[in-house]
């Protein structure tokens, strides 16, 4: 059997054991009585996926049809997909995975604030799509003047173009602003409908000429890791600095700066 014959028979079995899971109740239907078959009829997973019947039928026997990442993202909400099983579905269906969905905040699970606890005295925080920081350990602090902010406030990259004494700690501050400016279009370029990223990148092109003009550029550059010279108690420290994916579903980020010897 080809790849494409196995993909083919695998998308058939896994959309009618999903489409079988569900009772109408779920998504909204009337039972309609008694049903030969568990779960939802086809004819209702097309209806609520937004197509019709012959075209949704073909698509759960397998034909070779071509169908759009909307289309499959309706018929994820439509059979009440989680996150694992859309990525299946896209893999499937398409050979490749979706673009995910950014979300621009969430909580920082206890066992990460734990580990940013353990790492002292190496700086850590906490990063989503937004740069929001949603969570700091005490070195961190010291560095960027986290505290300085309010909670809700609390933006790496708004602090980046905004805050004036941030901009002094950062030696090199101009050349700086323009790594990390490419690296966050890397996180926009997941969450460009998200109202609140769109917000953040509108409000700081009012407030900073210099944040405009390099967004104006699309710079991107490889990943923003490496060493980052910052000015301490009036001498200049060198720290080693990288990022590590902790939640991908959730787009989280823990950064690590460590001073070096």
């Amino acid at each position: 059997m080809s790849k494409l014959e196995r993909t083919r028979a695998e998308l058939t079995t896994f959309l009618r054991t999903r489409r079988e899971r569900l009772s109408p109740a779920e998504v909204g239907l009337p039972s309609g009585g008694r049903r030969r078959t568990p779960g939802l009829r086809r004819e209702e997973v097309a209806a609520l996926s937004g197509v019709g019947l012959t075209w949704y039928t073909w698509l759960e026997q397998g034909r070779d049809i071509s169908v759009s990442p909307s289309f499959l993202d309706n018929l994820s909400r439509a059979l009440k997909l989680d996150a694992a099983e859309r990525r299946h579905l896209f893999l499937l269906a398409h050979d490749r995975l979706p673009a995910e969905p950014g979300k621009t905040f969430c909580e920082v699970p206890p066992l990460v604030l734990r580990l940013m606890k353990d790492l002292s005295p190496h700086a850590t925080y906490v990063l989503n799509l937004r740069w929001d920081v949603l969570a700091f350990n005490d070195p961190a602090d010291q560095l960027f003047g986290f505290k300085h902010h309010a909670a809700g406030q609390r933006n790496l990259l708004w602090m980046l173009f905004t805050d004036p004494s941030l901009r002094e700690r950062l030696v090199d501050w101009e050349d700086q602003a323009v790594q990390m400016l490419s690296s966050f279009r890397r996180d926009y370029a997941h969450a460009t409908q998200e109202a609140e990223i769109q917000a953040l990148v509108a409000n700081l092109q009012k407030a900073s000429p210099e944040f405009k003009q390099g967004w104006s550029r699309h710079d991107v550059h490889a990943p923003c890791q490496g060493k980052r010279d910052l000015q301490l108690d009036g001498r200049i420290v060198t720290f080693e600095h990288t990022s590590m994916t902790i939640d991908a579903d959730r787009h989280l980020r823990l950064v690590v700066y460590a001073e070096t010897s």
